[in-house]
């Protein structure tokens, strides 16, 4: 798998921060630029999923309680501008914001929260080099040079947190696992794998960068993995190594598998 691995690196024209982890011992199988951050794309959201229910846990807010939604919160590539909402239940903006990564959602519930309530609850779960410096789609601020940021060893971390379940309040730990297994883009990952794999992911993409990170459930062995491009050209190749890179991995879960047989 290393070599396998490394190949694909070496040819690519792109940067490649990845990472495959083992949850249960959290002993990494294999990492790539664990440390340096890069814009975070759309994988900033399940963090902010978090943060969220955490919020909501200890402000006593039903998840079921409407939020209003004013036009001027609606953003392009969103459900919600789509159907010209002007309100929706905390729960429907999270499952939207994660499914469909949707944008709208995501600055409706980051102004519910608060940006210093995210970020700080970031630093409280070990996330070091998460930040979250501008709403989804503002082109002024990052403009500016105020983006958005992770790295692979926080979102390593992340995920062994969310597969672990000891984040949030029981309910709320198995309702982030179901949202993230509820999403409908599989363009990465999942490009290549034929087999009906439950993955709990989250893909993220701008014009020079592509993400998706997750965990893959096996029939035997649970994996995490985590791939993001940056310096990318191309956005349909960037995925495309994701999607190989992925199938390595997974074909060599599989043959692990079965020598233990």
């Amino acid at each position: 798998m290393e070599n396998q691995i490394q190949d694909l690196i070496q040819k690519t024209p792109y940067k490649v921060h990845l990472f495959v982890k083992d949850p249960k011992t959290e002993q990494f199988l294999f990492s790539h630029q664990l440390e340096e951050s890069f814009s975070s794309a759309s994988i900033i959201k399940v963090p902010i999923l978090l943060a969220v229910l955490a919020y909501t846990g200890k402000h006593n807010i039903s998840l079921h309680s409407a939020l209003t939604i004013t036009p001027t919160d609606w953003v392009d590539f969103s459900v919600i501008s789509e159907q010209c909402l002007t309100q929706s239940t905390v729960y429907e903006l999270l499952v939207w914001m994660i499914i469909t990564s949707d944008n709208t959602a995501t600055n409706v519930l980051i102004d519910v929260v608060g940006m210093d309530f995210l970020n700080d609850y970031f630093r409280q779960i070990g996330l070091q080099e998460t930040l979250l410096q501008r709403k989804m789609m503002d082109v002024e601020r990052l403009a500016m040079g105020n983006d958005n940021f992770t790295s692979a060893r926080d979102m390593a971390h992340l995920f062994t947190r969310i597969y672990q379940k000891d984040l949030l309040a029981s309910p709320y730990n198995e309702l982030v696992i179901d949202i993230l297994s509820r999403q409908r883009v599989y363009e990465g990952l999942k490009r290549y794998l034929v087999d009906d794999v439950k993955l709990a992911h989250k893909t993220g993409g701008l014009d020079t960068v592509d993400h998706d990170v997750g965990i893959v459930y096996g029939s035997s062995f649970d994996y995490l993995i985590g791939i993001f491009i940056t310096n990318v050209t191309d956005n349909d190749l960037a995925r495309q190594l994701i999607g190989r890179l992925s199938k390595v991995v997974y074909d060599h879960m599989m043959e692990q598998k079965e020598e233990q047989q």
